[in-house]
């Protein structure tokens, strides 16, 4: 291409090569080989940003084979790095420069792999990998993005692939098992820890907070992409898919709200919300049957719930108004002196405000002047006051005047026996009434003519009419106990969706162990109403466990208080029990407590104790996964263990991948808790008799602690072992 040509004129032809690898993908080659001296570092930003965008295209495309790709590569190379090296690049330029590195990269490391010679190529494209690493941190979002689509491809390079998956001899085939264990330029084992901090450096942004500087857009552009390159990621590479899936689950996006939000940061904020649960959902669909899908779908439920209630209204449209009558304009119109009209006063009686009501419109009677501030009425007054038209406000001061004269002129109105007034002074609190027959006109005019001198004429009317009347409040509602139980059940749920929104301020006071601690001031405002909750459940007085009502779910079964408040922290820690498993063990402790005071006591009192551990470890055990601690926690710190508890553990064992936390957690109870270390032995040699697959390592531990049962069962042949109980005999 001449060099004389203008800048407009070299695209154009630039155009037409490109409209010609478009028809044929066999001139790739030799387009490429021809735009790399157009497109040197010297030439204008114009042509550099459409040879990398020529670039980019073309090392992406589908329609040109690997092959030809890897005789492509080292060509471009060499200005690639040049053009990530220069400090003052064109953003769109370095980010067509990352893309197309992006898919180079399989291809350079699928070359050095085959052609274990070429140490140039694989030193230049490490030297391009880590200045887009360099550059990562600190750039705009735009190259960021490029940024994490690059690490998402060196992750799925240097990483080991599943054998599972179906191979397309795509880009994405070039895996960490390609690589020979002896070859001279690449190490394995530094590829594949380089890949897991790349890795850990892309989930980073699902972990941090919006209150370092960075706006809510930029962050928010940020997480979207790292969450759509994630998906490929958890399919293609399973050694990667326990970091993702733990990243995802502890992922807020409400992290990044700032204070106060606005209308863009709430968009900002479902998009985020909007492309995790997507990205969740559909790894379900993928796997339904993995361990972790109760626990994702658990996980999706809640942050649904959370953002709902964060960002409440922001979606809302506003209701309906009503159909406006015809002719009707809404906006306010100025209307001079002739143009308005006083209605007249009508028929009485009037009130103050009717005399001084210059319009008809009901929104302006209805409107409660009141309850605008004195500051504020006083200011406005003033300024319609100083702008008000003269003629206006003349006209309107004479319709109040000639209002007064006509009520002044009316008649004295007949008065009526039954009603007239009869010189009582209305705030006497002593005076009571005597129904005797009513008297006659002439019998009212006398006394009136005796009472003392005073207003007397239309002004005396006018002030009767006037006058507030006589007011009664309604009795209120008996107060039954199914009302006043309703009353509590309602207390305490507002208290526990209260509670939800405290934060507890961690180290600021150590908390008083012990059933005699007070529960007002033993911690955090959290702790101190749990506690409260749960002695309120536990040792309800004043006879509130003999008022039942019906529940709402099941009106043929009484709920009383007690069974309420259970249920209310039942709900409360299952909506995350990991978090909430403070208050799970502190429940527990005050149900134990209560049933041995009960007990001792002689009472026929029921036990809650064994029913609510019960129902904490069925509602959690489906959630755990194999390196879960909770089970094992929760065993040793609440206060009592018994055989029915522990066959909940060992029901586990019908699923093979927690067969190792069960056995793990019973050894601990062996080792750490004697009283009970019988009884999880026990519960230990009826899980080697009834699960097949975890006789293995059952049987390592009881080949420690029981070793009589396991001699037994081997002399017997393979026959079915004895039973906890002859073995305790034995």
């Amino acid at each position: 291409m001449a060099a004389t040509l203008s800048v407009s004129e070299q695209i154009r032809q630039l155009n037409d090569a490109r409209k010609l690898v478009l028809g044929d993908v066999q001139y790739y080659p030799s387009v490429v080989r021809g735009i790399v001296p157009i497109i040197k570092p010297t030439a204008s930003t114009e042509l550099r940003r459409w040879g990398a965008n020529f670039l980019a295209e073309a090392f992406a495309t589908p329609s040109l084979p690997n092959g030809e790709k890897e005789t492509m590569q080292p060509y471009v190379l060499e200005l690639l790095e040049s053009m990530a090296n220069n400090e003052k690049e064109d953003s769109q330029v370095l980010r067509s420069v990352i893309q197309t590195a992006a898919s180079i990269y399989p291809l350079a490391m699928r070359w050095t792999i085959n052609n274990s010679y070429d140490t140039i190529t694989w030193e230049r494209m490490v030297s391009i990998k880590n200045r887009i690493l360099r550059i990562w941190d600190h750039a705009i979002p735009s190259v960021r993005i490029c940024c994490i689509k690059f690490a998402q491809r060196v992750v799925l390079a240097q990483s080991v692939a599943s054998g599972a998956e179906p191979r397309y001899g795509g880009a994405l085939d070039v895996s960490l098992d390609k690589v020979p264990p002896n070859h001279p330029s690449l190490d394995p084992r530094t590829l594949e820890a380089e890949s897991m901090g790349l890795l850990d450096r892309m989930l980073n942004v699902l972990q941090e907070s919006g209150d370092g500087g960075l706006t809510i857009g930029s962050d928010a552009l940020v997480v979207d992409a790292t969450l759509n390159c994630l998906s490929i990621l958890v399919r293609t590479r399973p050694g990667t898919s326990t970091r993702i899936l733990n990243s995802l689950l502890t992922f807020d996006p409400l992290k990044l709200a700032p204070s106060p939000t606005t209308t863009k940061s709430k968009v900002m904020i479902r998009s985020m919300e909007k492309t995790t649960r997507i990205l969740l959902m559909h790894l379900c669909k993928r796997d339904p049957h993995n361990p972790m899908a109760p626990r994702i779908q658990q996980h999706v439920e809640r942050m649904m719930r959370v953002v709902a209630e964060a960002l409440d209204g922001s979606g809302k449209k506003r209701a309906l108004e009503g159909q406006q009558p015809d002719g009707y304009d809404a906006k306010r119109q100025r209307v001079g002196a002739a143009q308005f009209q006083i209605p007249p006063l009508g028929p009485g009686p009037h009130t103050l405000a009717d005399i001084f009501s210059l319009t008809d419109a009901a929104g302006l009677k209805a409107f409660d002047l009141s309850q605008v501030p004195s500051q504020l009425v006083a200011k406005l007054a003033v300024n319609t006051l100083a702008r008000i038209d003269p003629q206006l406000l003349a006209k309107s001061i004479e319709a109040v005047r000639n209002r007064l004269e006509t009520l002044a002129s009316a008649p004295v109105p007949e008065l009526n026996p039954n009603t007239a007034p009869l010189g009582v002074d209305e705030d006497d609190d002593d005076y009571e009434p005597d129904f005797f027959q009513a008297e006659d006109t002439e019998q009212i005019l006398n006394k009136l003519d005796s009472s003392p001198a005073g207003p007397v004429g239309p002004t005396a009317a006018l002030e009767d009419a006037l006058g507030l009347k006589t007011f009664h409040l309604p009795q209120p509602q008996q107060l039954t106990p199914e009302l006043a139980l309703n009353a509590g059940n309602a207390i305490v749920s507002g208290i526990m969706e209260l509670s939800k929104s405290w934060t507890e301020e961690l180290g600021s006071r150590k908390s008083k162990a012990g059933f005699t601690r007070l529960a007002a001031s033993s911690g955090g405002v959290r702790e101190s109403w749990m506690t409260i909750l749960a002695r309120l459940a536990t040792r309800s007085t004043a006879g509130l466990e003999e008022i039942t009502v019906k529940g709402e779910d099941d009106p043929s079964s009484p709920q009383t208080l007690s069974s309420h408040i259970r249920d209310v922290l039942y709900n409360f820690v299952m909506e995350d029990f990991r978090k909430h498993f403070d208050v799970a063990v502190s429940w527990l402790c005050e149900e134990w407590y209560n049933d041995k005071r009960q007990s001792r006591t002689g009472g026929d009192q029921p036990q809650y104790y064994e029913k609510c551990t019960l129902r904490l470890i069925d509602g959690f055990l489906p959630y755990l996964h194999p390196q879960d601690k909770v089970l094992t926690r929760f065993l040793s710190e609440i206060p009592e263990l018994n055989r029915t508890i522990l066959s909940r553990v060992k029901s586990m064992c019908k699923d093979p991948s927690v067969v190792q936390l069960a056995l793990t957690s019973l050894l601990y109870l062996v080792m750490m808790r004697p009283p009970i270390k019988e009884i999880a032995l026990d519960t230990v040699q009826d899980i080697w008799t009834e699960f097949e697959d975890a006789r293995p390592l059952a049987a390592k531990y009881l080949a420690k602690y029981r070793p009589q049962f396991l001699e037994a069962a081997n002399n017997e042949n393979g026959a079915k072992p004895p039973s906890s109980e002859a073995v305790a005999a034995i």
